[in-house]
């Protein structure tokens, strides 16, 4: 075979186009969790809608269940410009957008379907904004879900229960102090780590939600878990400014519809993983208590509110609790 035939055919077996103006780019995305999860769902639809969207020029690597580093390592790359994506939970995004702590405080939120009104809404819309003077470009909101409480010691059905529980908790300042509030031993902690410390006992227990406990395989290492819906956790598409820059309008655009994609298939099994979930838990052994007194928590978390109210103004909040969409 000739050099230049040779050189032709490694190239189609690489996937790679050989005409003028056909060259592809390639860009990386990460996230915490396993392909396998809501957050898995949403990469692989991100990836498969650029390449589709713009042609193929474009082709995003994914890697899933903290290949890249936990997600305060992969946010800080996408900032520095040493990765281009990253899909990640509000966990540690207040230490870099600190605009965005308001949506962690516990019961903000009715429910998923007012959070994603709230997000896809002026107010979502406005705190992505803020993400532009931080070192990103946040091409729209994904979902992480409703965090609930698993442990090794007792059920959870009121306040008292989780005094002196040693839990995870993601790296995240407003969920800290709200567990602080509670008597909880807070130990942050990035989320490759967490099924270790479990099994290890290390800690009790973590909160998360179901679509995350179930791609964990939590049930292998807590004994009980309590639907305490004590906060909604939003994800964010991130983008490094330097590279959004290179894109064309017309790309930018693929770029921001296929994060939108992204974000459907993510809820759509967030939903279906919620359906599913307490089945799941109780048929693998898993004590479930769904009888949490959250009025109770409301309660506790009186000191606690007082101080999201002087931090992030009562108007804000009551903004967003009050919201109903258009």
């Amino acid at each position: 075979m000739k050099p230049t035939h040779l050189l032709a055919g490694l190239c189609l077996a690489l996937g790679l186009a050989t005409a003028p103006g056909h060259a592809q780019t390639v860009m990386r995305i990460s996230i915490a969790t396993s392909q396998d999860s809501h957050q898995g769902v949403a990469i692989d639809t991100f990836a498969r809608e650029v390449e589709k969207r713009t042609n193929g020029r474009y082709v995003i690597k994914t890697f899933y269940s903290g290949a890249l580093g936990g997600e305060r390592e992969y946010d800080e790359a996408v900032q520095l410009g040493t990765q281009e994506l990253a899909f990640s939970t509000t966990g540690p995004i207040p230490n870099f957008v600190p605009e965005t702590k308001i949506l962690d405080m516990p019961f903000l939120f009715r429910d998923k379907a007012h959070a994603r009104a709230v997000l896809d809404g002026p107010i979502g819309q406005d705190l992505l904004k803020q993400f532009d003077k931080r070192g990103f470009k946040a091409l729209g909101w994904g979902e992480n879900g409703v965090r609930h409480m698993t442990n090794n010691v007792r059920p959870i059905h009121l306040p008292g229960d989780v005094k002196g529980l040693k839990m995870r908790t993601m790296e995240n300042p407003v969920h800290i102090q709200a567990f602080k509030g509670l008597g909880i031993v807070t130990t942050p902690m990035a989320f490759p780590e967490v099924f270790t410390a479990l099994q290890q006992g290390t800690v009790d227990g973590q909160e998360n939600p179901l679509s995350i406990m179930i791609a964990g395989k939590f049930d292998q290492v807590q004994k009980y878990l309590s639907l305490t819906g004590h906060v909604y956790s939003p994800c964010v598409w991130l983008m490094n400014p330097g590279a959004w820059g290179k894109l064309s309008d017309a790309d930018k655009q693929a770029f921001l519809e296929a994060a939108r994609e992204g974000t459907r298939a993510n809820r759509a099994r967030v939903d279906k993983d919620d359906a599913a979930g307490v089945a799941y838990f109780r048929s693998h052994g898993v004590q479930v208590i769904d009888n949490v007194d959250q009025s109770r928590f409301v309660e506790a978390l009186g000191k606690a509110n007082a101080q999201f109210e002087k931090e992030f103004g009562a108007d804000n909040i009551r903004r967003i609790r009050d919201y109903k969409g258009s």
